[in-house]
């Protein structure tokens, strides 16, 4: 009997260490160790100046809500707010830069704010506040969406409402600058319950995304002039790379009931058959030409893992994930493989409507 009472016991152990492990995500633990300050200040350590940006801060929000690591967030929102958001989210859009200066005091660099950043962290604040019943994060999130409203969307004749990159720097008496990774297609979807103008953002956001590919790939940015629409003609500032890329990632982790994401991969195909190709993801494509330049660092193969349909493709981007994960240097190709590689291995999922759907689990949900 004793035997048999030991061995379900180390069969008990065994069971509560494999649900254990289940409930942490590993590269989000070392994410943390190599990135994030104990006041939760996410450290992009590739510049001199130690910089934040808000878009490190928004993304580390959404790892930690799809961690399910409430610790982690509360920090992370509150090292925001009070730095970048002069201590109040509700009333002041986060500026987009902080660092060291010269004179050896740390502080926001750069008050712009950049809406990619933005519209995470009010998406992050919104969904943490509905899948952890926390309503101060709620209305904080409902806060800035109607900032981001009203200092960061602008009416666009012949298109009509759509996002800048930031509240001022995008608009001159010619045109408008977009960038089409700004507002990822399933945040646009989730937004739309909250009435004008995210409605309206909706359809025109995803126009951004399929009309200025002419050859099936995205651009870093684009203008819209006020007389011709589009500029598309081959010029050195229109080429896709480091802030394109999410394009492709975000279209991969749209839920298969939306009723654009097909629409989206085909259109998108180009960039699928070059990578499966080559085994590669291009660094530097020309939009105009489709011309391809270089090949993109391991954080590119991440975030085609969504996106690429074909399971043989998949399996050498993934391999070049496992065999060359980012070091402790990297910040973005590291946010870049926490997105793809997270998705890649179920951790968390999009619905249709653009909520998320984190993998916790029961044992996750008793373990917090």
């Amino acid at each position: 009997m004793k035997g048999i009472r030991q061995g379900c016991l180390a069969l008990l152990t065994l069971v509560t260490m494999q649900a254990s492990a289940a409930c942490t995500w590993p590269a989000w633990e070392q994410f943390k160790k190599d990135y994030i300050s104990d006041g939760g200040r996410v450290i992009d350590p590739s510049d001199a100046r130690k910089i934040t940006t808000s878009e490190g801060q928004s993304y580390a929000m959404f790892f930690a809500l799809a961690a399910n690591d409430r610790e982690a967030f509360a920090s992370l929102f509150n090292w925001t707010q009070n730095n970048l958001a002069a201590g109040d989210i509700k009333a002041q859009l986060p500026g987009w830069l902080w660092g060291k200066k010269e004179d050896n005091s740390w502080t926001v660099l750069d008050t712009n704010s950049a809406s990619d950043g933005d519209v995470w962290i009010a998406w992050s604040l919104l969904e943490a506040g509905r899948l952890w019943d926390m309503p101060h994060y709620t209305e904080r999130g409902k806060a800035l969406l109607s900032r981001i409203a009203a200092d960061e969307v602008v009416k666009v004749p012949g298109l009509g409402s759509m996002l800048l990159p930031g509240r001022v720097g995008f608009v001159d008496d010619a045109g408008w600058r977009f960038n089409p990774s700004y507002l990822p297609p399933q945040l646009a979807s989730y937004f739309v319950r909250f009435g004008a103008p995210w409605d309206a953002l909706q359809a025109t956001n995803l126009r951004l995304l399929l009309e200025t590919a002419p050859k099936g790939y995205s651009p870093d940015w684009v203008r819209f002039d006020k007389k011709k629409g589009w500029q598309l003609k081959q010029d050195k500032s229109l080429v896709g790379s480091y802030d394109a890329i999410r394009v492709y990632m975000w279209t991969g982790m749209l839920n298969d009931a939306d009723p654009h994401k097909a629409r989206l991969l085909a259109k998108f195909k180009p960039m699928a058959t070059q990578t499966e190709k080559t085994g590669l993801p291009p660094e530097k494509i020309d939009i105009a030409t489709g011309k391809v330049e270089g090949n993109g660092p391991v954080g590119f193969s991440a975030t085609l893992l969504p996106f690429l349909q074909n399971r043989d493709a998949q399996a050498v981007q993934r391999q070049r994930v496992a065999d060359n994960f980012p070091g402790n240097d990297a910040y973005y190709s590291y946010v870049l493989t926490l997105f793809g590689q997270g998705w890649d291995q179920h951790r968390f999922r999009f619905t249709a409507r653009g909520e998320l759907l984190p993998d916790w689990g029961q044992e996750c949900a008793n373990s917090h």
